[in-house]
């Protein structure tokens, strides 16, 4: 089996979900109104989902408070640094700075606007 998405709560899904389109290439593929607000949003490849929405059930996590080595979402980016940037004057916040792992990868976090961690990665070596 593949992955096909991964949901998680947001205070404001439908502005979440056009920060994410406008900021970091997704593309809504679904969007359901009333009362979740429930967006779909493919990655670049077509192959992987993100779900964001509200639940009145359910409280939102308190994202900004959780280390991103709890919960992140990742993103390949060719040039980390001018991504990290680009976002940052887009109205994330920094999480660190951009540092090189042992294995020669390019690593960089920042928080949405929301203070859901995002990620962003450049390989040193391809994974898959």
């Amino acid at each position: 089996m593949d992955i096909e998405h991964i949901g998680y709560v947001v205070e404001d899904p439908r502005a979440a979900a056009k920060w994410y389109v406008e900021n970091l290439g997704m593309r809504i593929v679904r969007s359901l109104g009333e009362p979740n607000h429930t967006h779909f949003l493919a990655d670049g490849s077509g192959h992987v989902m993100v779900e964001i929405y509200t639940n009145p059930a359910v409280p939102v996590p308190d994202y900004r408070s959780m280390h991103m080595l709890a919960l992140h979402l990742a993103f390949e980016a060719d040039d980390v640094d001018a991504a990290r940037r680009r976002l940052l004057a887009a109205g994330a916040a920094p999480d660190g700075e951009v540092t090189r792992t042992q294995s020669g990868d390019l690593i960089a976090t920042v928080r949405d606007p929301w203070g859901f961690p995002v990620q962003l990665a450049a390989r040193g070596k391809p994974m898959i």
